[in-house]
């Protein structure tokens, strides 16, 4: 743990600059303003849901909040060469091409209407959301992998392999979060979002004990957050660390946290916070799983108080 600390404390002292730190922060809160105040992605995005413009407009949000973010750590730390690397813009492009798609993928609804004739519509609609991404993020990254990266004598398939480095700061940081989980369990509004599973019949459908139709939501929700950890701190920081190095980090986090703009504000902003620390633990430890512990612990954490919180009489 000692060890890990050091590391992020060694990464600060390279890469931060007040000018660089303030620039970026002032942007962050520029795309959040203008977000909130005019409910862009909500009520602008979205109204183009399942058409094919919808996973372009996310192309321009995500693309305009990533490089403009490199644009200024480029400026600050006077790197002018990233700009006329091919392996940026192919990295770069890349991601933002893949995660468009999948931001912006509808195929699952046709998909939910048509297995067991829709009769199982919103269960099998929320799975087949969270699992869509094995397609459109996933896939796309193992053979960028396979074609590109392996060549290099990467390691491992962008921080897929565990290592126990930091672990147990991980394990520390997620044992604080449950007394945080365990008092927002107690409020009305948390009760209304979680669980996020929600009775569907489906078990009458398929003929099982509701626990199975809830076993098998809960592991595809779980599913979600291993894309979201790939791309954005294997991909984008560990990946793209060969051509930015430690300032593959803080352009991940403008994009990360603009991934966040449908949902609450205070989500949006803490996201920047916990994205930069997660993205530096992942350049120092070469790995992902303690992002991926942190936050599908959390995950099934609300939903296991929210279902706790049920059960009560």
């Amino acid at each position: 743990m000692k060890a890990l600390w050091k590391d992020l404390l060694t990464h600060l002292r390279a890469d931060f600059r007040p000018d660089l730190y303030l620039a970026v922060a002032l942007w962050v809160a520029f795309l959040l303003s203008v977000n909130y105040y005019l409910d862009f992605e909500d009520s602008y995005i979205d109204s183009f849901q399942g058409k094919p413009l919808w996973p372009v407009l996310y192309f321009g949000l995500y693309a305009t909040a990533y490089y403009v973010s490199v644009w200024l750590w480029t400026r600050f730390n006077d790197r002018p060469d990233v700009w006329r690397s091919r392996q940026f813009w192919l990295r770069s492009g890349y991601a933002l091409v893949f995660y468009s798609i999948y931001a912006g993928f509808y195929a699952h609804a046709t998909w939910s209407r048509e297995l067991f004739d829709g009769q199982i519509f919103v269960f099998l609609y929320y799975c087949l959301h969270n699992l869509q991404s094995v397609l459109t993020i996933v896939l796309p990254l193992y053979v960028f992998y396979r074609l590109v990266d392996q060549r290099r004598h990467a390691s491992s398939f962008y921080g897929m392999a565990p290592k126990q480095k930091g672990l147990a700061l991980y394990a520390l940081l997620l044992a604080l979060m449950i007394p945080l989980i365990t008092l927002a369990s107690f409020q009305p509004d948390f009760l209304a979002s979680y669980p996020t599973y929600r009775d569907t019949n489906a078990n009458e459908f398929l003929g099982v004990p509701e626990w199975i139709t809830v076993l098998i939501y809960e592991l595809c929700y779980g599913w979600d957050f291993v894309p979201t950890e790939l791309l954005f701190r294997g991909f984008l920081v560990i990946g793209m660390s060969q051509v930015l190095g430690r300032g593959a980090v803080l352009p991940m986090v403008v994009w990360y946290s603009a991934i966040h703009f449908g949902r609450p504000v205070g989500e949006a902003v803490s996201s920047i916070f916990g994205g930069y620390l997660l993205g530096v633990l992942a350049l120092s430890t070469r790995s992902i799983w303690g992002g991926l512990l942190i936050h599908i612990g959390i995950a099934w954490g609300m939903e296991l108080a929210a279902f706790l919180q049920g059960w009560r009489p």
